[in-house]
């Protein structure tokens, strides 16, 4: 009663990570129903098809053909901070991945404001890769049946151009709005179902990708790797400069090895569990990410992938003359984007969940069905956020703002390493640790991680310094005089 604002600010939430891997499951809370392959599958369904199948249209403009470079700095950055993660989840395995983390070691507010850096990225890369689905599916549909969905329920309404913005008054896109209605179904029927389900379509996808490698291949023209910098790129981004725009763009691609994380409350064993299903995602993101972008940039000059619908899938067609591998591609791709979607979604459910269950946001996001182990009620109102940006929406403003998201949540996590270590002490319980000691490797992951910042743009910091003022009020408004701690 009698503490200081800045105590209140700085207060954290005591962490029991004890007889973790023997907690049941209660009518009032999540079940733990997630083993280890399933939970490394929903780290690879959340990374493996965003970067791959929407970004390269994005980043290979910027960089050219050193876009190789861009995802191997991003892969790098992401690595680092995955030890961080591993270490953090091994003595915190709760819902709410870096929430949770920072609530226990940087205190409430900085907590929350990582929450608010989380909202945006989960909700924005959920309705970006719904938005790229529906390029696929009309490709898809095009080779298959011939027929085009019609461009007025394709297209959204608010439009980025290069005179600004523009609206598209009685556009839509509709297919990533059923993208959206078909994973709040899965959702609903309870985790261990979901996560069963993106397994599958995981498996499917790295076959689908593993098909893609071995055909660009047989079309491979190593002149297309000249020059290796891009002297302008359509954008005057020149040579390292374009290299990590590009790299800013694809980091968000990363944001699996978070998802991961957020499973901390659902997981059978997480201690040990949490720890190898995040290092176990990188290992298999990254080598399917330089595979597929050498196989792409070999196959195809980077002049054409600027404003290429369904890139992939045209690389393909264009290599071996024929439709039916593009079919093929296309019609993995559908599958591919639905699990990323999927488990996106996911991970913006169970930090809501999160939030609501220590007090800073409405009770409403923490109830949990009896029967199915899943938040509905909080599964709906993300849907329908999510839906309805990705309707509405033009891609072009989510990518670079999913970025910076990722980017802040993986500088706190690295943050939270020391302080953590520092709790602890003496007593500190034995596990996972990050190589090098509490600094070294938590101190190259935030350099990494602000190095990548430099390369987005002035609009992207402008956004997310007006989300960030109204997640501070918020917490003021309503988080502080609420929060159990209080």
């Amino acid at each position: 009663m009698n503490q200081t604002l800045v105590q209140k600010l700085t207060r954290t939430k005591p962490v029991d990570n004890k007889n973790t891997e023997q907690a049941s499951s209660s009518s009032n809370g999540l079940h733990r129903s997630i083993g280890l392959f399933p939970l490394t599958m929903i780290g690879v369904g959340a990374t493996i098809g965003t970067g791959i199948f929407f970004t390269m249209v994005e980043a290979v403009p910027k960089a050219g053909p050193s876009v190789i470079l861009s995802f191997l700095i991003a892969a790098i950055t992401a690595g680092l901070t995955a030890l961080c993660y591993a270490e953090l989840s091994f003595r915190i395995p709760a819902s709410g991945s870096s929430y949770s983390f920072a609530y226990a070691t940087v205190g409430e507010f900085l907590a929350f404001i990582m929450a608010a850096c989380l909202l945006l990225e989960y909700g924005l890369a959920a309705s970006a890769t719904a938005i790229g689905w529906s390029d696929y599916l009309n490709n898809f549909l095009n080779n298959a049946f011939g027929w085009h969905i019609p461009e007025l329920l394709r297209s959204p309404m608010i439009v980025s151009t290069a005179h600004g913005i523009e609206i598209h008054a009685g556009h839509m896109n509709l297919p990533p709005v059923i993208l959206v209605c078909l994973c709040c179904l899965l959702l609903i029927r309870g985790a261990k179902e979901s996560a069963t389900t993106n397994a599958i379509m995981v498996l499917i996808k790295l076959a689908i990708l593993i098909f893609f490698v071995v055909i660009a291949f047989s079309g491979f023209d190593i002149n297309n790797f000249h020059p290796f910098f891009s002297p302008d790129g359509g954008t005057h981004i020149t040579g390292m400069a374009g290299v990590t725009a590009a790299a800013a763009t694809v980091f968000f691609s990363f944001i699996g090895l978070d998802t991961v994380a957020t499973a901390g409350e659902e997981v059978r064993n997480p201690t040990r569990n949490v720890p190898i299903g995040i290092l176990s995602a990188l290992g298999i993101v990254t080598v399917f990410y330089m595979l597929v972008a050498v196989a792409a940039m070999g196959a195809q000059p980077a002049a054409k992938f600027a404003g290429q619908e369904a890139g992939l899938a045209v690389i393909l067609q264009n290599v071996t003359g024929q439709t039916w591998p593009a079919l093929v591609l296309a019609a993995g791709a559908v599958i591919s984007v639905f699990s990323v979607t999927l488990v996106t979604i996911y991970g913006q459910t169970r930090i809501l969940y999160a939030i609501s269950k220590d007090g800073l946001i409405s009770p409403a996001f923490r109830k949990v069905s009896p029967r199915t182990g899943s938040p509905v009620q909080n599964t709906l109102i993300v849907c329908v956020v999510v839906g309805l940006v990705a309707g509405f929406v033009d891609a072009t403003f989510l990518w670079d703002m999913v970025s910076m998201g990722t980017l802040t949540a993986f500088i706190v996590v690295s943050l939270a390493v020391p302080v953590m270590r520092r709790k602890e002490g003496v007593s500190a319980v034995k596990g996972f640790r990050v190589p090098g000691g509490p600094y070294f490797v938590p101190g190259l992951s935030i350099a990494a991680c602000l190095y990548l910042m430099f390369g987005l743009s002035m609009t992207t910091y402008t956004v997310f310094v007006i989300w960030m003022s109204a997640a501070i009020l918020t917490y003021f408004f309503y988080g502080l005089r609420n929060s159990r701690l209080n």
